[in-house]
Parts: C-alpha cells; sequence; structure tokens
C-alpha cells in the first residue's frame, strides 16, 4: 500500500473521528441546540461512535487515527503498522501528518454545521471546549498524569485487540472510549489522542469564531506530552508481555 493512501485514509479517519466527536460536545456546550446541557455521558457516548465511525472509515490503513496508538505500535516492536505497511520513518511521519490534518479539517466542518449556534453562544470557554480539551482543575503535572494513564489504558487494550481493527474491533474500541471517558475523562476532558486534541485547537485559533477568546496555548502541550507518554509506555508494556510469558515457563 502507498503512503499516500495511508495519508489520505489517516486524513478521512480522523476527520470523521473530530467532525462527530467535536460535533457532540457543540451539540452539548453551545446555546440553542437540541442537545445543550446533555451532559457528559453523552459526550462519552458521542465520541464512542466517532471512534466507531473512523475506525470504519480509515480500515485500511489501520485506523491508527491517533498519533498515540501509532507511537504505540511503533515501540511494541510491529513490523506493519497495518498490512501492506511497514513501521518506517516515512510511514510514521505519514501517519502523524495524515491524524493531524484530518483533526483539523473535521473540527472546521463541525464549527460549520454548527455556526449559527457559535454565533449565540455568549461564553468563549464552551466554544473553545468544542475544539479542544481543558482541565477541571488545572494542574499541570497531575493534567499529565491523568492523560498518560488514561491513554495507557487505550493504546495497551488496542495492542491486546492484536494491533490493526477488524470483525468487531471498531465496536470493541467505541465501547473502550467511552468507557474511559466515563472512568477518567472527568480531570482532564481525556484527551487521549495529540491529533484530536491540537488539530481543532489549530481550528480554533484560526477560524473567524466570533467571541472565541483565547486558544488557551498555555495548557496545550499537556493532552500532547500525556498520550504521547501513555502510548509510549503502554507499548513497551505490551512489548515485554511475550519475555515475561517465556520467563513464566
Amino acid at each position: 500500500m502507498s503512503l499516500g493512501i495511508v495519508f489520505l485514509s489517516e486524513v478521512f479517519g480522523t476527520g470523521m473521528l473530530t467532525l462527530l466527536g467535536c460535533g457532540v460536545v457543540a451539540n452539548v456546550a453551545l446555546k440553542g441546540t437540541k442537545g445543550n446541557n446533555g451532559g457528559f455521558l453523552m459526550v462519552n457516548f458521542g465520541w464512542g461512535i466517532a471512534v466507531f465511525a473512523g475506525v470504519y472509515v480509515a480500515a485500511m490503513s489501520g485506523a491508527h487515527l491517533n498519533p498515540a496508538v501509532t507511537l504505540g505500535l511503533l515501540v511494541d516492536g510491529k513490523a506493519e503498522f497495518a498490512p501492506g505497511v511497514a513501521v518506517s520513518a516515512a510511514s510514521t511521519f505519514t501517519y502523524f501528518g495524515g491524524e493531524l490534518l484530518g483533526a483539523f479539517l473535521g473540527a472546521v466542518f463541525a464549527w460549520l454545521a454548527h455556526k449559527q449556534h457559535f454565533d449565540a453562544e455568549p461564553l468563549a470557554a464552551s466554544k473553545l471546549a468544542v475544539f479542544s480539551t481543558g482541565p477541571a482543575i488545572r494542574s499541570y503535572p497531575w493534567n499529565v498524569v491523568t492523560e498518560v494513564i488514561a491513554t495507557f489504558v487505550l493504546v495497551f487494550v488496542i495492542l491486546t485487540f492484536g494491533g490493526t481493527p477488524s470483525g468487531l474491533g471498531p465496536l470493541a474500541v467505541a465501547l473502550l472510549v467511552v468507557g474511559i471517558g466515563a472512568s477518567l475523562g472527568g480531570p482532564t476532558g481525556y484527551a487521549i489522542n495529540p491529533a484530536r486534541d491540537l488539530g481543532p485547537r489549530i481550528a480554533h485559533a484560526i477560524l473567524p469564531i466570533k467571541g472565541k477568546g483565547s486558544s488557551d496555548w498555555a495548557y496545550a502541550w499537556v493532552p500532547v506530552v500525556g498520550p504521547l507518554l501513555g502510548g509510549t509506555i503502554a507499548g513497551l508494556v505490551a512489548h515485554s508481555i511475550p519475555i515475561m510469558a517465556t520467563v513464566a515457563k
């Protein structure tokens, strides 16, 4: 499979992810929508369905949709990122680029779908929340810890599924994301994906959103560094499991 196909697959898959994911947050957070004040559990399920859709759209490339997943597969020592896609520096950065661009574009279309409600919403914080995560209690070290733990769960469980999604894989990952949001999402909003947060945050900074306020770049490193660390640790632990099994024998 060519890296161009991989790139487009990840762009479309991650774009679908953030279109539906940012879209459910917009439906809950913005004034006057049918889903306004629908609650955090609605957001959890919306993001789960967003992952479900994104995985199917990007199945050809293995549906990473997330640099932390790509990094976890790399650290785990996989020979291929997906069938026919060898692990290399070029393929790694192809995944990263597709994921980031897709996340940006999905957020732009989520904004277009809710444009009138963005205009009607008086709170800048509610508008930013559609695009990117933010902590309930701002403490950068602890916010990083939360993102590391939540992303470790995501990537480690995905690696135990066998790497690339097939059969019930998309549904399993979707339910996993719902569970992570319900269990670990409260402190930081569970970015668990650097592209999911950074791409839409860039969109928020660029788009002509009425009364949008700050894009909160002071916090932006947390949902990038935390998930990358969590994905790396998950890959290392998953890689060590066969070694531990051999020792046990």
